[in-house]
């Protein structure tokens, strides 16, 4: 089935260029483990999910066409999208089509509200009907998936405002959304009002949300990439990898019909309850081209790993907390003792995966005791190597962890609003105060949901 992506705003558009292009190199990477009729139906299958391909060669030269991402591009600049384009075509291994793209030629203020109030309705009819172009291309649609900022300004609001335009349009269809969190200390006084308002209405209409935090991803490009001056091309590669670890071709091992990239088979294992939405990504090795050359990894010790990131709710292998235990009491403030979880799914990548044990993947502590244990874990596997990782694993999970940054923000956000600081500038462009009190009120009952686990 296919997925169609909408990239929304500067942030938006930026990961969605990586992430094909990740798609592309990961496509196009040796291949061991797997049979040639077998690598051929992963192609086939990522191409078909991603990308659409014309039969017919380039009219220029004779040669094949390139692989055409299906593809949405919205923000109210042309810089972003202009860059995301020219970048895709000098990659020489895909493109995107002709006229997907919807940009203004001005600036807009950086502004939420005048995202959401004033330059998403304005916009609505002409993104439409560039997704419906999309939609037509589809042989069988598998879903949306939207990429965007929290905390971004104008490109933020007007994601949130057509995010929920798809969702009036698509009711049945599945929409995920990649959002990526903003750093504690960032430079946009605003970024909390932005980050709270884009939230609360992501969470009405999508399905799902894969939450992406900058300082994580940050401490990930610093300790285990050895990047020294981090950009944010650094940052969104790693949000390109966790992505496309996820969502390209991989098999349940529940001997199902369902391939796990497919988004209905994603939401059916991670979304419990409509009002658990946020999931995590954790990968499992992460390094440098240059490290892979001389690293050795064995499975048990990955699973050991990934099992206590997990609970412990580390972003990354190095610098674990060993000590934190699945436990049944909680603190004095009521929250439990470490990560806890409603679902997982663990994806297998590479060499020896059928040997793999996840035991300790089921263990009934680690989960809400009210999930059941048919739906609280889910393995898929992979023969083919990802990326050229001779074994890598990610791990989906929708947990805690997104509330303690979640909490961090509305306490800020709250702080600000109380005094009515800046406040005025998103009531100009059509915001009013019940709408901010109405985001507050919504994510406050998130939080307490995931705190009550």
């Amino acid at each position: 089935m296919s997925i169609i992506t909408l990239q929304l705003g500067q942030c938006g558009n930026q990961v969605g260029g990586q992430f094909f292009s990740t798609i592309t190199d990961d496509i196009s990477a040796r291949t061991t483990g797997v049979s040639p009729k077998e690598n051929k139906q992963y192609i086939d299958k990522s191409l078909e999910t991603f990308f659409t391909q014309s039969e017919a060669p380039d009219s220029r030269d004779g040669s094949p066409s390139l692989p055409k991402a299906r593809a949405v591009l919205v923000d109210m600049e042309t810089k972003a999208i202009n860059q995301t384009m020219l970048q895709a075509k000098k990659s020489g291994k895909w493109v995107y089509a002709a006229n997907q793209g919807f940009s203004q030629k001005r600036g807009s203020g950086n502004n939420w509200a005048n995202g959401f109030c004033i330059h998403g309705p304005n916009s609505q009819d002409h993104v439409m009907n560039l997704v419906r172009r999309e939609v037509e291309k589809c042989d069988r649609l598998g879903g949306f998936m939207s990429l965007l900022s929290l905390a971004g300004g104008t490109g933020s609001g007007v994601g949130a405002f057509i995010t929920q335009s798809l969702r009036d349009e698509y009711p049945h269809s599945f929409i995920l959304n990649q959002v990526v969190w903003p750093y504690n200390t960032g430079e946009v006084i605003v970024q909390n009002y932005n980050a709270i308002l884009t939230l609360s209405h992501l969470h009405d209409t999508a399905d799902a949300l894969i939450v992406m935090e900058n300082d994580s991803l940050h401490k990930i490009c610093a300790q285990l990439l050895n990047i020294k001056n981090i950009s944010f091309a650094d940052i969104n590669h790693v949000i390109a990898h966790k992505l496309a670890s996820v969502l390209q071709p991989c098999q349940a091992k529940e001997g199902t019909s369902h391939t796990a990239c497919d988004l209905g088979f994603l939401l059916e294992r991670l979304v419990p309850h409509p009002q658990y939405k946020l999931l995590t990504v954790k990968n499992i090795p992460q390094m440098s081209d240059v490290a892979k050359e001389f690293s050795v990894y064995q499975w048990p010790g990955l699973m050991r790993n990934l099992r206590q990131m997990l609970i412990s709710d580390a972003p990354m292998e190095e610098g674990i907390n060993w000590n934190i235990r699945p436990v049944a009491f909680r603190t004095e403030s009521g929250h439990n003792c470490f990560n806890r979880s409603l679902s997982t799914l663990l994806v297998l990548r590479g060499r020896d995966i059928s040997g793999v044990s996840t035991d300790m993947f089921n263990d009934p502590a680690i989960y809400a005791p009210w999930v059941s244990s048919d739906l609280s874990f889910c393995v898929a596997h992979q023969p083919r190597l990802f990326c050229e990782y001779e074994q890598a694993a990610a791990l989906v999970s929708n947990s805690q962890a997104s509330v303690r940054p979640l909490d961090r923000i509305l306490s800020k956000a709250w702080t600000m609003f109380s005094s009515r600081a800046y406040v005025h500038q998103y009531l100009r462009h059509g915001l009013s105060e019940e709408d901010f009190l109405d985001s507050f009120i919504s994510l406050e009952k998130v939080v307490a949901s995931y705190n009550n686990l």
